[in-house]
């Protein structure tokens, strides 16, 4: 679980103790997270219109301020749980677009994180292909960001692919992709690559959980997403020597844990199969104090330290 989910789950538990509390959508994409928020009384709702405490909390996936502004406006006490990352995200959308370039997000069109990273804007674009790049309208200057759990190499491809488009225009990209997302793609690749069989564990609405899906299976022929250990098959893993695990970055350590010891215990052939796990540890970003806003923006992905924390 990355740093920025496991603070937004704090915060949620820490206001629920203090007053009533009702998170504005999922906080994270974790069906199991969120059944345990709900088994501490703590709601959530779809829209606006469906809060009835006075405490609202904004989801780590960030939300724009039109949408925060509008839920003040209707008498709600609002605090954020927005991820760091994410709010880097919007610090550098926000920037391209002062700075005169068409803003181009790189992610999912109807994805909570793109939908509040646009909806301040009066005009831009949303690709995930390189048929959406062909729909585009030339423009002068793009200026290019990504959601946060968007593969980075795929991301870099498309940036590419952008250049080659539009060769007479301007392409600046801040590269937006958090550190959680590139550690766990670089370690699922190499884990698929050394595994028969591969266990991807996060809820079904994880965008970052249904990347690494999609890269283990380009390595390894036989990768099974599942969200909890209830939801594991013993056939899946016949005559497999190895068996690899990894996790999106909303899934807690303890459903890791089941997962690992369900294989432990039930994979064939007896003894069972050895069990590697690919879950990089949870790191944040430590912006450095001083300098300019660009000096520090660039220093992020050089600037990363383990943090622990745990769900409680």
């Amino acid at each position: 679980m990355c740093f920025g989910v496991r603070d937004a789950i704090a915060m949620a538990l820490k206001l629920s103790q203090q007053q009533p509390l009702t998170v504005l959508g999922d906080l994270v994409h974790n069906e199991t997270v969120l059944a345990e928020l709900r088994g501490r009384g703590i709601r959530i709702a779809g829209q606006v219109g469906s809060v009835q405490t006075q405490a609202v909390l904004i989801t780590a996936h960030g939300a724009s301020e039109k949408t925060m502004n509008t839920v003040r406006g209707l008498g709600f006490e609002v605090t954020e749980a927005t991820c760091p990352l994410v709010r880097v995200a919007h610090q550098a959308v926000a920037r391209l677009v002062g700075e005169g370039y068409h803003p181009l997000i790189i992610g999912k069109r109807d994805h909570v994180e793109v939908r509040g990273l646009t909806e301040d804007l009066q005009e831009f674009d949303v690709v995930l292909s390189e048929e959406d790049i062909l729909a585009l309208k030339e423009r002068p200057r793009f200026g290019v960001a990504a959601q946060t759990t968007q593969p980075i190499e795929k991301v870099r491809r498309l940036v590419e692919r952008i250049r080659r488009r539009f060769p007479n225009s301007e392409v600046r990209f801040l590269d937006t992709v958090c550190q959680p997302t590139k550690q766990r793609q670089n370690a699922a690749i190499e884990l698929a690559q050394q595994s028969e069989v591969v266990v991807v564990i996060g809820g079904p609405h994880s965008n970052n959980t249904h990347e690494l899906v999609r890269t283990c299976g380009r390595y390894c022929a036989r990768v099974h997403h599942v969200q909890t250990a209830r939801d594991l098959r013993p056939e899946w893993f016949a005559g497999a020597q190895t068996v690899g695990i990894t996790a999106g970055t909303s899934t807690p350590d303890t459903v890791i844990g089941e997962v690992e010891r369900w294989l432990v215990r039930y994979t064939p052939p007896w003894p069972p199969a050895p069990v590697q796990q690919a879950q990089s540890a949870a790191s944040t970003t430590a912006l450095q104090r001083g300098g300019s806003e660009q000096e520090r923006f660039e220093q992020r992905e050089d600037a990363v330290t383990t943090r622990k924390g745990l769900y409680e």
